[in-house]
């Protein structure tokens, strides 16, 4: 395949040529130049790395179909009692929304995936199965990882751990957790079920962290040593994680230290609340960072539309920043940062100058999308774009593609 007339991360014009899936070649646009095989046609179009969310909740999704007014109470548990109590009342199953809004992402040009799927006592591997539907309808679209998530705990149900032992061994790839002390309240004993799981099933580690200041570090810490101890590092990731910002200069500045050492990941879905620990000094000290959507237009929230070019503009946008170098670095944090959080990843960013995944030998996994650079496509997000997995098209255009598979009635 020829790719004609793109501008690699706003670069000059060039010509890439695709081999097996994979980048062999970049030259400057010749546009004398034949070709016998495939040609895309750039149109001068930028041409990024495809995007790379890490933390979505396809198993919740409420996207194609009517908008509801929120409902959910304060607080996580509120909120997972709401979302309990109306999930089975959607006019689509779980598979049909999540393969309709995994469709939407891949549109918009993500092709790489880290989803929740919710295991508890009230929907069991109900939730799981339809992520994994969609998974299914996808293949050959995108690469999609399912955590078994425990949403409402490990303990506070019985036969959960069971439970995420069955999804483990059915198809799911990550072992989640969630606040050791604030949801479970035993720490210890919940990491001990997260660790089995993982070293049972050898499975990396991802763990939901709303847990505030000290609380937080405390529990971080309990994991920094079962990392240890066990010879876990790079195996784990904290999702979001926000507050860790918030204590001392030298709380922080120890944390990072030990994430580098350990070689723990983080995931970030730029929230507002924004006392996280700062995004360039995890990237000068080669720290993984990846960005994702979490839920999308569900029970939990109104937001979330399937783009992840709006969540790297959101992104930008809490961090407080303006120069082209920053922002242009949320799209690497976003697309590169996120692929080297899933499994055999690229290199981590180590510079907020760095520009990976668009060299001879990187996967032809891209996005060509409008814009003068690439802040200006940040900032106008427009729909002219071209979706490639591992060389082959499979979005073109602001509608979804025909092949692209839709829940009945949609």
């Amino acid at each position: 395949m020829l790719i004609r007339d793109v501008r690699p991360w706003g670069g000059e014009p060039s010509d890439l040529t695709v081999e097996d899936g994979v980048i062999t070649a970049i030259t400057p646009h010749d546009p004398a130049r034949t070709h016998h095989g495939d040609t895309v046609a750039g149109r001068g179009r930028l041409v990024l790395p495809s995007f790379s969310d890490v933390h979505c909740h396809l198993d919740s999704t409420r996207m194609g179909l009517p908008f509801r007014p929120h409902t959910g109470a304060p607080g996580v548990w509120g909120m997972m009692l709401n979302d309990r109590a109306h999930w089975r009342e959607d006019e689509w199953s779980v598979a049909e929304r999540a393969t309709y809004t995994l469709g939407r992402m891949i549109e918009r040009g993500t092709t790489r995936v880290r989803s929740y799927a919710q295991i508890d006592a009230d929907c069991g591997l109900e939730r799981f199965e339809g992520v994994l539907a969609a998974k299914e309808a996808h293949a050959g679209r995108c690469e999609v990882e399912i955590m078994a998530f425990p949403q409402a705990g490990l303990l506070r149900e019985k036969g959960v751990p069971e439970l995420m032992d069955r999804a483990l061994s059915s198809g799911a790839a990550v072992v989640g957790g969630i606040d050791p002390c604030t949801l479970d309240r035993d720490p210890v004993r919940h990491l001990d079920i997260v660790f089995d799981l993982a070293e049972r099933h050898r499975a990396p580690v991802d763990i939901h962290l709303h847990e505030p200041g000290a609380l937080g570090v405390f529990s971080v810490d309990l994991i920094l040593e079962r990392v240890r101890a066990l010879d876990m590092a790079g195996q784990v990731t904290l999702s979001h994680a926000y507050d860790l910002g918030s204590v001392d200069e030298a709380t922080t500045r120890r944390l990072i230290e030990e994430f580098a050492e350990l070689d723990i990941a983080m995931a970030t879905v730029a929230p507002a609340r924004h006392h996280a620990l700062p995004l360039t000094g995890l990237t000068a000290a080669g720290v993984r960072v990846g960005l994702g959507e979490d839920g999308q237009r569900d029970f939990w929230s109104p937001y979330g539309n399937g783009d992840m070019l709006d969540r790297t503009w959101q992104l930008a946008f809490t961090n407080g920043y303006r120069a082209d170098e920053l922002i242009e670095h949320c799209v690497a944090v976003a697309t590169m940062g996120g692929a080297s959080i899933l499994r055999n990843g690229p290199a981590r960013l180590t510079s907020t100058t760095d520009r990976p995944g668009l060299t001879p030998g990187a996967r032809a996994d891209l996005l060509l999308v409008a814009g003068e650079t690439v802040t200006s496509a940040v900032m106008d997000r427009g729909n002219d774009r071209t979706v490639l997995h591992r060389g082959h098209v499979v979005a073109d255009g602001p509608d979804l593609s025909p092949e692209t598979p839709s829940p009945s009635g949609a």
